[in-house]
Formats: structure tokens, C-alpha cells, sequence
């Protein structure tokens, strides 16, 4: 009986995996968040709602760590991904395939900024079979630089040129 709820959970995850598209996403400053953090609003992209909403955080550390995004209204200011060189990400790949699992490190350096639930205008249907879902969550960015420093993933700031 466990397994077949196991193998079932598993199933969902791979579905919910392949209906986001992982890490299709549009990533967009939020507001001023506290120090060493950036509050960031996540589009996510899926058949089923649920599932972008699921994936909003992974999303979030994964722009962070390879998109970044431009600077806008309410204090914003642009930010770089902290990982400049895709080469870099490849030369890590288990180091990231570990990381971005379900369940994975990559919820140490994220949570939600709202109570979960999804404005009105944040769910869009954008076409017959597609939702665009927005998602504020707050990034942990000093702490996440820390970690990729650690892995040798990215160079420490205080590092020579």
C-alpha cells in the first residue's frame, strides 16, 4: 500500500514537473525587501494552476540564480543572476540537479511573502489550455551567493578579477 502512494506522489511530481516546463518563468522585482533578500514576483507558466503555483519558489531561485531582472517602480533596482557564465552551469550540473529536486536545498533560501493565495489578477488564462500565474515570494540572496561560493559554483565577491 506505501508504495503505491509513493509511486503515485512521484507521478504527480513528474506531471506537475512536465506541465510547468521547468523553469519557464518570467521573474520581476516586487518591492524593497529586507537586507541581503529580494521580494520578487514569479510568472509561472501551466496547464493547471496548482502546478505554477507549486514551482513558483523553484522558479524564483532559479531566476535569481541564472536570469536576474530589471530594475522598475517601487524602489526597484535591476539585479544580475548571480551565475554570469552558462559554462559555470554546466560544469555543476549534478550540483544543481541535487538542488532544484523536489523538496530540495533550494527551499532553504525561499518563502512565500503572501499567505499562499493568488490575487485575481495574478491568475491569467492565457490561452485555452495555458494559466500565466503570478506568485511574490522573497529570495534569500546573500545567503544563496554564500552557498554557490561554497560549491565553487560562483566566485566570492572578495575574490580578485
Amino acid at each position: 500500500m506505501m508504495f503505491a502512494l509513493k509511486g503515485n506522489a512521484q507521478w504527480k511530481n513528474e506531471k506537475a514537473n512536465k506541465d510547468t516546463e521547468i523553469f519557464r518563468y518570467d521573474i520581476e522585482c516586487e518591492g524593497i525587501a529586507k537586507l541581503g533578500s529580494k521580494l520578487v514576483k514569479v510568472w509561472s507558466y501551466s496547464k493547471n494552476p496548482k502546478h505554477a503555483i507549486s514551482h513558483a519558489m523553484k522558479n524564483a531561485v532559479h531566476g535569481i540564480i541564472f536570469k536576474g531582472f530589471g530594475g522598475g517602480g517601487q524602489g526597484c533596482t535591476s539585479f544580475s543572476p548571480l551565475l554570469k557564465s552558462a559554462e559555470n552551469a554546466s560544469n555543476h550540473e549534478a550540483f544543481f540537479d541535487a538542488f532544484f529536486a523536489d523538496g530540495g536545498e533550494y527551499l532553504k533560501y525561499v518563502s512565500a511573502a503572501t499567505d499562499g493565495n493568488i490575487a485575481p489578477g495574478d491568475r491569467l488564462k492565457i490561452s485555452k489550455r495555458e494559466y500565466k500565474i503570478g506568485a511574490i515570494v522573497n529570495v534569500q540572496t546573500d545567503m544563496l551567493r554564500k552557498r554557490l561560493e561554497e560549491e565553487g559554483v560562483i566566485r566570492g565577491l572578495t575574490s580578485g578579477f
